[in-house]
C-alpha cells in the first residue's frame, strides 16, 4: 500500500470509541483526553452497560477494553467476555485491549480472539492514540472493502492459519499492501502501520505470510 494511501487513512475523521474501564479514575482522565482530541466517548465501567453500547446503532467504531473487569477483575473471564460478546453485536469494532504487565498472554489470546490491538498497563496517552489512530487507519479500509463490494472477515482466524482461511481480510489486505510497498522490510512496515515490529510478526505468522521467492 503505497505511503499516500496510508496518510490519507490516517487522517480520517475521528470515531466513537467505547472505554470500558473499572477505575472510575482512570476512565475518567481517558475520557477527557478522548474528548479534548475530538473523540465522542461513551463509558462503561462492566460487562452489562458495555454490552448495552456496543448493541445501539451506530456502535462505536473504537473499543478501549479493560481485561480485568468486576466481578473478577483480578482475572481476565469478564473482559474476554465482553470482547466475545461485543464484537457478536459490533462485529465491524476494533477492539483495543488493555491489560497488566503480567498478563501478555491474556492480551494475545484476546488479539486471537478478535482484537484489533492491545496496550500493557499503563499505556502512555500517546502510545493510545497512536493505537486509535491505527484502529481508523483498519477501519477506513474495513469502509473500502464494504464500498467496492469486496468479502472480508473478521480476525477470527487462529494462529498459523494462512491466507487462503482469511484472504479477503481487511487488515490482511492493509498488511499485504503494506509489506509489499516496503518489499516485505518489516521495520518499514512497522513505522508505516504504526505497529511495535513484534506485532507485525504477529499477523505474519498468523496470515501464513511470506516473502515472496
Amino acid at each position: 500500500m503505497a505511503t499516500t494511501d496510508l496518510g490519507a487513512a490516517a487522517a480520517a475523521v475521528a470515531r466513537g470509541v467505547l472505554i470500558v474501564e473499572d477505575d472510575l479514575a482512570l476512565c475518567g482522565y481517558l475520557a477527557s483526553a478522548l474528548t479534548d482530541a475530538g473523540y465522542a466517548v461513551q463509558t462503561a465501567h462492566e460487562r452489562a452497560s458495555a454490552l448495552k453500547l456496543l448493541s445501539a446503532r451506530p456502535a462505536p467504531a473504537l473499543v478501549l477494553l479493560d481485561l480485568g473487569l468486576p466481578p473478577q477483575p483480578s482475572t481476565m473471564a469478564e473482559g474476554l467476555a465482553v470482547l466475545d460478546q461485543g464484537l457478536r453485536l459490533a462485529p465491524d469494532a476494533k477492539v483495543i485491549v488493555l491489560t497488566g504487565q503480567d498478563e501478555r498472554a491474556a492480551a494475545l489470546e484476546a488479539v486471537r480472539r478478535g482484537a484489533f490491538d492491545f496496550l500493557v498497563k499503563p499505556a502512555a496517552l500517546a502510545a493510545i492514540f497512536a493505537a486509535l489512530k491505527r484502529a481508523e487507519l483498519f477501519a477506513q479500509q474495513d469502509s473500502r472493502l464494504a464500498e467496492t463490494g469486496e468479502a472480508r472477515l473478521h480476525l477470527t482466524a487462529k494462529l498459523g492459519e494462512g491466507p487462503k482461511e482469511a484472504a479477503a481480510n481487511a487488515e490482511e489486505l492493509l498488511l499485504r499492501r503494506a509489506l509489499a510497498a516496503t518489499n516485505y522490510n518489516v521495520a518499514e512496515t512497522a513505522r508505516q502501520l504504526g505497529l511495535a515490529r513484534e506485532h507485525v510478526y504477529y499477523y505474519l505468522n498468523k496470515y501464513g505470510l511470506r516473502r515472496p521467492d
